[in-house]
């Protein structure tokens, strides 16, 4: 039995049930120290993206400088431009020389295109989720110190989009995402 079940026998219901809900909180619910990043201000056409890699004020932006250059799971892979072209059915592909990608230059910097967030995560490598967190069905994925991290409730996932708190307990997709260091294919 879950505590929304629990509550819900002992006789809770509505504004009641929802107010003794949201004060049960654990730790691992607790939010990064983050002001929350309004995707709308920074929307190029379907993307978005953090211009000059400066955030908007008051908000985290388009880049983290905490991201170093360790390995990360669910990174890219570099292959030949033969490979690249290859790959049957991409569900994105982006020129990294493009300034609409200029974001994906810098460690930590992000872009969001047709609903995917890709993210420079270490030094050539890239990664790349759905931008729709599974704690609720809201666009809010962003990258932020090494872990994807949703801005509207604070749920947080590993870079192979396991969930880190009880706002994550089910999974974020993680796409596969390939490079031959010009152009960058998300699969």
């Amino acid at each position: 039995m879950n505590r929304y079940e629990f509550l819900k026998s002992m006789g809770f219901r509505g504004a009641a049930l929802m107010a003794v809900l949201t004060s049960c909180v654990n730790e691992e619910d607790t939010y990064i120290e983050a002001a929350p990043v309004n995707l709308n201000t920074v929307t190029v056409n379907p993307q978005v993206t953090n211009p000059g890699g400066k955030p908007p004020k008051g908000q985290p932006g388009g880049t983290s400088t905490t991201v170093d250059n360790s390995a990360v799971t669910g990174t890219s892979s570099v292959v030949t431009t033969t490979d690249l072209n290859a790959i049957k059915s991409p569900l994105l592909k982006l020129d990294l020389a493009a300034t609409t990608n200029a974001n994906l230059k810098n460690l930590g910097g992000f872009i969001i295109q047709s609903n995917i967030v890709v993210a420079l995560v270490s030094t050539n490598s890239y990664a790349a989720v759905t931008v729709t967190c599974t704690h609720e069905p809201k666009k809010k994925m962003t990258l932020l110190n090494k872990e994807w991290y949703c801005t509207e409730h604070g749920a947080r996932f590993d870079m192979a989009g396991k969930g880190l708190n009880s706002l994550g307990s089910t999974p974020i997709k993680v796409y596969k995402v390939a490079t031959d260091g010009k152009t960058l294919v998300v699969y």
